[in-house]
């Protein structure tokens, strides 16, 4: 292990052992967030989702998740449905995304999501690494990484923490501050 990997090391697990959420990296404010096209399931029912199509629509709230049916992301998923409403009332989509196959989707978008929304498959960890969002232990595993994406395709807001408290709450806010600024 070199010097740079040693002090990452002892930051890391000083961060784990603080309870701190340690992010390495992420896709900035104001950056263009890549298009991509993936099938997604809602409902229990398969589909195929563009982030470019969704966006003509309004805000996309974009939700990196490691793996369906897990403790936290499990918790996540419901808070999601939970304010789903909330999002849809502001013209804002939600959508997570993990490298869970499409079958396995089918049941989270139904038993977690509880038909609320939709839930895309990241075959390959194609996704979250152009968006940065792979979990730095486990390359093809994504980290708890949520983005506000504007219907112009830039990211409006990032939050980034391996608990699933706070970010529907952070990102409902960065929609509503969206929504507020549109108005004269």
């Amino acid at each position: 292990m070199n010097l740079k990997n040693a002090g990452l090391s002892i930051f890391v697990g000083w961060g784990l052992a603080c309870g701190s959420t340690v992010t390495l990296a992420a896709l900035a404010v104001g950056a263009t967030a890549p298009d991509f096209t993936t099938e997604a399931a809602r409902a229990g029912v398969a589909f195929k989702f563009s982030l470019a199509d969704t966006l003509k629509k309004g805000p996309i709230v974009l939700y990196f998740y490691p793996k369906a049916f897990t403790s936290g992301c499990t918790i996540e998923a419901h808070n999601f449905a939970e304010a789903t409403p909330k999002f849809n009332a502001l013209g804002a989509t939600v959508i997570g995304i993990s490298n869970d196959d499409i079958d396995t989707l089918k049941k989270f978008s139904v038993e977690a999501c509880r038909d609320k929304f939709a839930v895309a498959a990241d075959n390959g960890a194609r996704i979250m690494k152009q968006y940065d969002a792979a979990l730095w232990i486990k390359g093809d595993m994504a980290d708890r990484i949520s983005y506000v994406i504007s219907p112009a395709g830039k990211v409006l807001y990032v939050f980034s923490s391996l608990s699933p408290d706070q970010h529907v709450e952070n990102t409902l806010k960065a929609v509503e501050r969206w929504r507020a600024a549109l108005r004269p």
